[in-house]
């Protein structure tokens, strides 16, 4: 797999049945791994590792319904009151983040009401807090670390 814009982490990897598989230390399982994979557990170590995320508030490929379609998230990180703090959507990196990228995050949050979000390719990060009474977003540098 390609390097990525993101610090370097120690992974566990395995083969089964002629496929890569990688270990998802949140769903505590190996998972197949695809370019897309590649890029959600980098983002899931940076926001445990460097954000300091517990792995107990995150939540990895949940189904949501929207307009009456069923959809999947990447990642949630939820507050301790269990609202959603922060929505991530990974892309693998030879996906270009577009404004389709972001429509695709601005949807699923109007159902879900993350505070954050981040769009991510692996390569290029995109981060914002979102402003609901003006109803638009605020791009920043980085994403804040967790706190209670």
């Amino acid at each position: 797999m390609q390097p990525l814009n993101f610090p370097k982490y120690d992974f566990r990897f395995k083969n089964s049945q002629n496929s890569a598989l990688i270990f998802d230390i949140v769903r505590k399982k190996f998972v197949v791994l695809t370019p897309e994979e590649w890029v959600r557990q980098h983002a899931l170590m940076f926001l445990s590792i460097e954000k300091k995320y517990p792995l107990s508030h995150i939540n990895v490929e949940k189904q949501i319904l929207y307009n009456g379609l069923r959809k999947r998230y990447d990642i949630v990180v939820f507050n301790p009151n269990g609202s959603i703090h922060l929505l991530v959507e990974c892309k693998a990196p030879h996906i270009n983040i577009s404004q389709t990228t972001f429509d695709q995050i601005a949807q699923y949050n109007f159902k879900l009401k993350a505070s954050y979000l981040m769009v991510t390719n692996g390569l290029e990060h995109y981060m914002c807090q979102m402003n609901f009474k003006e109803e638009k977003y605020i791009f920043l540098k980085e994403i804040p670390e967790f706190s209670r």
